[in-house]
């Protein structure tokens, strides 16, 4: 039964009305004997299925219909003017309700509410909504009963038509100034499961798109937003009138997927739980998913919710071995296995990994005492027999020693990378000077020099290059300063922006060098080739040191390939099917003739390939 109603109850506003507009105002002032006397007698009956009982707007007027004429030519009669209906919407809550069907429950209502109403007032035209239809409206993505109740003047609320406004007029100017990025504006918490209060917070979700952000990062996408979203709430709350606190929580999609495979229970609980105001079309197919069993917790999921509730019994009875172990364990495993990694090797398994410092550190590289390792290693033991029970207990005294080691080898191991980085700059150093002379004395021996020792390097780059212009002087400046790095890195006073001025240097010296070379075979590579011209198509001979490769029409997009072999006579034998690839292949592995001598005999064999019209283009 609803408390009895004081002198002047009916006149006296609710704390959560919304602000109203003049015409709606005076409507409601005066109607608003009837509709306490109907509000009143509904409660009595249905006591607390009832959460809200509002006056909806008007229907808009239809323009006046002009009279048609009556039949036997009789004057027509005007259209009567209909009675002005009354719409007030009852929002009842079903959730509990077991011994009909919703629908069986709404015929009831319609039969009892329009009873009363005609009691009250012939114009009333109540119209009972369950809590459950009105969700289902927003999960088939039709909202229009949210804007009624947005706009509809309040009666009688439990909380919940105050929320749906408040969140309604949110989800409007959110969309209004975001609607691009915004997929998702779900209600959630306890409004949702209908047990909402005049002074229940207002929980929404605001998922936003982030998949094609690319004029800032999706942390400042979302923190921008977030905060607007948030002043957005505050606005909301000013303009309704309605006093309870707006929640919001603001996701981006990325961050929403990655919580959906680790099984966050907030997030399922909103999945399951929560009515979409808003819908891009992810919201609701991640829910039915949701209810037909597709998403589910990995089994890594459940087996890490399982044990951090394991942990967290384990640190109520051992706080001092759980924290402790744990966290001195990580301190140095951690490390231990990222110096591995910066040496080049992929992280091993805990019980791998002091056998592996010690093979590689202490006894390959002597960069590590064997002591430090078995500080490692004891760590490790220790935590192991915690975890198998054999171990029950562990002391504060034990704990103090494991945390003074642990501090010794992360001293220990600061000063090993700094060891490892040094090594690594080493063999850098050394790559890139043995990469540079390599190149030069491939350059050199492509110009006649056969030999060039690591000390004449430099000088007969100069004279036989630089000298006759073949490579600009720059050039010279650049492998001067790769030699100078070499001399101070042999002499331990190599720093990293001599390394880093070296590495720039020589990337310019060794570019430049390639394409000299790959000009220059290029060149080579057309002194070996006879152009010929035999009837309309073009062909071409290339003369190696033993053998030819005779190709019957350039132009072609696969064109016939065949070698012979040179004769002593300059002549060639018979030919074989060959292949470009095997030309190619040749081309690279046989260091192309310094002179190409074209003698009689070939001439005649060029007769015989391309026929008695064959000419040879000189200069092409």
């Amino acid at each position: 039964m609803p408390k009895k109603k004081e002198k002047g109850d009916s006149e006296k506003k609710p704390e959560n009305t919304p602000k109203l507009s003049k015409e709606m105002e005076d409507k409601l002032k005066e109607l608003r004997v009837k509709l306490e006397k109907f509000k009143d007698r509904i409660i009595e009956k249905f006591d607390k299925y009832i959460m809200g009982v509002i006056l909806l707007p008007p229907e808009q007027p239809r323009p006046a219909q002009p009279a048609q004429p009556g039949q036997n030519g009789q004057p027509a009669q005007p259209e009567q003017p209909k009675t002005e209906k009354i719409d007030v919407l009852v929002l009842v809550d079903d959730s509990d309700v077991k011994k009909m069907t919703k629908w069986e429950l709404r015929d009831k209502l319609i039969a009892i509410f329009d009873q009363q109403a005609k009691e009250i007032d012939e114009r009333f035209r109540p119209d009972p909504l369950l809590l459950s239809e009105l969700w289902q409206s927003c999960y088939d993505g039709k909202y229009e009963l949210l804007r009624l109740i947005a706009m509809g003047a309040p009666v009688y609320d439990t909380g919940m038509l105050g929320a749906i406004k408040l969140a309604e007029i949110h989800k409007s100017m959110v969309l209004k100034k975001f609607e691009k990025y915004i997929v998702a504006y779900v209600l959630a918490g306890s409004l949702v499961q209908g047990k909402a209060t005049s002074s229940s917070d207002v929980d929404v979700w605001i998922v936003i798109d982030d998949t094609d952000v690319k004029k800032m990062t999706r942390v400042e996408l979302k923190d921008k937003l977030r905060a607007i979203i948030i002043g957005m709430g505050v606005e909301a709350g000013e303009i309704t009138g309605i006093k309870n606190k707006i929640n919001i929580q603001v996701y981006i999609v990325t961050d929403f997927w990655d919580s959906l495979r680790e099984a966050n229970p907030v997030i399922f609980t909103l999945l399951r739980d929560g009515v979409p105001f808003h819908d891009r079309g992810i919201f609701m197919p991640w829910k039915q998913l949701l209810r037909m069993g597709k998403i589910k917790p990995s089994r890594e999921a459940i087996d890490l919710f399982m044990s951090t509730g394991d942990q967290m019994l384990q640190r109520v009875q051992f706080k001092l071995k759980d924290i402790g172990m744990e966290d001195i364990y990580y301190a140095i495993l951690t490390p231990s296995q990222a110096a591995l990694m910066l040496y080049g090797i992929p992280p091993p398994t805990p019980r791998e990994t002091p056998d592996m410092m010690r093979e590689i550190f202490v006894k390959k590289e002597k960069l590590l005492e064997d002591s430090f390792v078995k500080i490692l290693e004891t760590n490790i033991d220790v935590r192991k027999d915690i975890e198998h029970g054999t171990k029950k207990e562990i002391t504060g005294k034990e704990v103090d020693e494991l945390l003074k080691d642990a501090h010794k080898y992360l001293e220990r191991v600061k000063r090993l990378f700094k060891q490892i980085e040094k090594i690594k700059e080493d063999e850098g150093m050394l790559h890139l000077y043995e990469r540079v002379v390599t190149i030069i004395r491939d350059v050199l021996k492509a110009e006649g020099v056969e030999e060039a020792r690591d000390d004449k390097v430099v000088q007969l780059f100069e004279n036989e290059l630089i000298a006759k212009g073949k490579v600009p002087s720059k050039m010279l400046r650049e492998l001067n300063e790769i030699v100078a790095a070499k001399k101070r890195f042999d002499q331990g006073k190599l720093s990293k922006p001599d390394i880093e001025k070296a590495r720039q240097g020589s990337e310019a010296l060794i570019k430049f060098l390639i394409e000299y070379l790959q000009r220059k075979r290029g060149k080579e590579l057309e002194r070996t080739k006879i152009r010929i011209k035999h009837g309309e198509k073009y062909g071409e001979v290339l003369l190696l040191d033993s053998e030819a490769f005779i190709v019957y029409d350039t132009d072609a997009e696969k064109p016939t390939v065949t070698k012979a072999p040179l004769r002593p006579d300059g002549g060639l034998g018979a030919t074989k099917e060959s292949s470009l690839e095997e030309m190619e292949k040749a081309i690279a592995a046989k260091p192309l003739p310094q002179r190409v001598f074209i003698k009689e005999p070939i001439f005649e064999k060029l007769r015989e390939l391309f026929g008695k019209d064959v000419e040879v283009l000189m200069n092409h």
